[in-house]
Order: structure tokens, then C-alpha cells, then sequence
């Protein structure tokens, strides 16, 4: 079974459930969202992109 949700979503949910459950500042959300933009414009992207995409595939049952 595969599931599709926006990446937008699933990032939303987790920073919610932080900020209810865990005591993270609304702030510190923030500042660890606008990092994670930062790093994607950096020489690590590309290896940040094939972790995901092979974290999905095994997850989704589709890694060989």
C-alpha cells in the first residue's frame, strides 16, 4: 500500500505535535524550518535528496 501526503503536511503534523507535546517554542520551530531551506541550497542537497528518496523507497516497499 502506498500512501501519498504532501511533504508540506507531514512536516506540519511533526512540528505541531513538538510544539503540543515535546514544550519546543513556536520560535524554535521557525529557526529549525528556515535552516532546513538554508541546507538545501548547499553542496549537501544532492545527498540530502537521495536519503530521502531511498528512505521513502524502503518504506513504501520499493527499494530493491
Amino acid at each position: 500500500m502506498t500512501v501519498s501526503l504532501p511533504l508540506v503536511f507531514v512536516l506540519g503534523v511533526i512540528a505541531w505535535a513538538a510544539i503540543k507535546f515535546l514544550g519546543i517554542r513556536l520560535r524554535v520551530a521557525v529557526v529549525i524550518a528556515l535552516f532546513g531551506f538554508w541546507l538545501s541550497h548547499t553542496i549537501l542537497a544532492p545527498a540530502i535528496e537521495s536519503g530521502t528518496r531511498t528512505g521513502v523507497d524502503v518504506v513504501n516497499g520499493t527499494h530493491e
